[in-house]
């Protein structure tokens, strides 16, 4: 398995985000808004995994990185479900790893777009038992939140702000808005914001992940 891309801050870490690419891009994706970032997180670690590079059955079974196998598009997401578990595994050893480093959970977020966004959903609310910083869903879906999943105490304190495109033609908006609402009826301190694009990350965006994790690093 590849090794993350390990983004180290100018001064003593207390505090990391573990950032998940989409299908079919890799590690370095979001280098660029890590280096951003940390030009005002001065003391955050960015952790930017690698997904396995495996055949992707809507993309006519051409291998990619991709954390899961998407089976069918429609009418919802069909998935290779043993493999978005193996990939949520791998994100809850990384957060281990952060914490034997000596960095707080609670000082720990995770981020994801797209395909990486719903591994990062799966992760922190049917696998993760424990305090986490906070939650950044890019562009993404929920494809394994059910009716009948009832989240921890724990679970409800984790905020999470979801961003989605108006105009997204890969993971429609509603999808996005379906994730958000799910939370927030179930004591998610969750919040909502949509921007005019596609599927893809603007640099109004990136200001606004980095005052929504500046006011939660104080």
């Amino acid at each position: 398995m590849t090794e993350p891309l390990i983004l180290h801050p100018a001064k003593p870490e207390d505090a990391c985000v573990i950032w998940l690419h989409g299908l079919g891009a890799d590690r370095y994706d979001f280098l660029p808004v890590a280096e951003a970032l940390q030009e005002t997180l001065q003391t955050t670690r960015f952790v930017l995994p690698q997904a396995p590079t495996r055949a992707v059955t809507i993309n006519g079974g051409y291998e990619m990185p991709s954390w899961y196998d998407i089976l069918a598009m429609s009418p919802a997401r069909a998935i290779d479900r043993e493999q978005l578990e193996a990939s949520a595994q791998r994100i809850i050893e990384l957060i281990e790893e952060q914490r034997a480093s000596g960095i707080d959970p609670s000082r720990i977020f995770l981020a994801g777009f797209s395909q990486g966004g719903a591994v990062v959903l799966h992760s922190t609310f049917l696998k993760w038992q424990g305090p986490l910083g906070g939650v950044l869903a890019l562009s993404t879906y929920a494809p394994t939140f059910t009716e009948d999943l009832e989240l921890s105490a724990s679970q409800q304190r984790i905020p999470v702000l979801c961003l989605h495109g108006q105009y997204d033609e890969v993971v429609q908006n509603a999808m996005g808005r379906s994730a958000y609402e799910y939370l927030k009826t179930r004591g998610v301190t969750v919040a909502w914001q949509e921007y005019p694009m596609g599927h893809e990350v603007l640099p109004e965006e990136i200001r606004d992940i980095g005052v929504w994790l500046a006011d939660r690093l104080r």
